[in-house]
């Protein structure tokens, strides 16, 4: 669950990147939109083929990581946002939370209440609320564990650690995935 006192900075970060243009309001861009998107699957699928392999773990981490951050700036600029250049990743996790979150959530509401009548399965609007949560998180848990293991070279990377960044790669892409369709 994203802590409230993480919603609000993250909520008060924003309006200080739009202020000093380092995130932009916009006109979408379907061409722009479409290589974010091309990006992110090029990258999901050399992420899992380099862990086929057992290539690199490393890579397997970033590449990942890199699949969840073109997904994600499609689908803030499918919503009108442009990320700049400057603290990118940064700027990308935050305004998930404030743009994102909400949609997510309502989409898994709408998904799980169709699995619900097709299957008589029961969920609440709490549940698809953890999976909103927890789907915005794995973007600021992975650009976190990327940093730590790209640039701290003390730091050892596991295979396990590498197919839990590839499995939070995959789902994120799936979930926004329906955000860019819909």
């Amino acid at each position: 669950m994203i802590p409230e006192k993480n919603i609000k900075k993250a909520e008060n970060n924003v309006r200080q990147y739009l202020n000093d243009g380092l995130l932009k309001k916009t006109k979408t861009s379907e061409s722009i939109i479409e290589t974010y998107l091309s990006r992110s699957q090029e990258s999901l699928e050399l992420a899992e083929s380099i862990y086929k392999n057992n290539e690199s773990d490393l890579w397997v981490l970033v590449i990942s990581y890199y699949s969840m951050f073109y997904m994600a700036n499609a689908v803030l600029l499918k919503y009108g946002y442009k990320v700049g250049d400057k603290i990118a990743h940064k700027i990308t996790s935050d305004s998930l939370i404030v743009f994102v979150k909400d949609k997510l959530k309502n989409k898994l509401i709408e998904d799980y209440e169709q699995a619900k009548n097709e299957t008589f399965d029961l969920i609440n609007i709490d549940e698809s609320e953890l999976l909103a949560n927890e789907t915005i998180e794995s973007f600021e848990f992975e650009r976190n564990k990327r940093s730590m293991f790209q640039y701290n070279l003390g730091k050892n990377l596991t295979h396990s650690k590498a197919k839990t960044s590839l499995n939070r790669a995959e789902e994120f892409f799936s979930q926004f995935l329906f955000l860019l369709e819909s």
